[in-house]
């Protein structure tokens, strides 16, 4: 079982991938997220420290970018691997975005069930914040 939410943003994948590669402010538009950084550039195989609000800080790793399309990061959990998929679609004016979790390993149904609701309940909230602050630099 996977977590998907989308989006429609006034704005184009370039403009919206700008926001994405700023990962130190990733916090002002996902509440879910105190806290991110970095170690080089955004592509893959970087590797990186996130704060959750609620969890304690985690190694992600970038294993997929494909600049203005794309990316993946990834967490290691115990016997789990949580996939966190960014797709952004270009359409006539605006640019659909995709965000998608999923948990994969032995003790995925035990992360789905624990980490699941809470992923489920952040998607749209960071999805539309991420589009309002899009739209308003626009």
């Amino acid at each position: 079982m996977n977590f998907v939410e989308k989006i429609s943003i006034k704005a184009s994948p370039e403009q919206v991938f700008g926001f994405y590669e700023d990962v130190a402010h990733w916090s002002s538009w996902d509440s879910d997220i105190v806290s991110l950084s970095i170690n080089g550039e955004f592509k893959a195989g970087a590797t990186g420290l996130l704060k959750p609000v609620k969890g304690p800080e985690s190694k992600i790793t970038f294993t997929e970018v494909t600049r203005n399309r794309s990316f993946t990061t990834t967490s290691k959990l115990l016997l789990c691997t949580m996939s966190f998929e960014h797709q952004l679609i270009a359409l006539d004016e605006e640019t659909e975005v995709v965000h998608k979790v999923s948990f994969i390993g032995v003790l995925s149904p035990l992360f789905r069930r624990l980490i699941g609701p809470s992923v489920a309940k952040g998607l749209p909230e960071s999805l539309c914040s991420l589009k309002e602050k899009v739209e308003a630099k626009i």
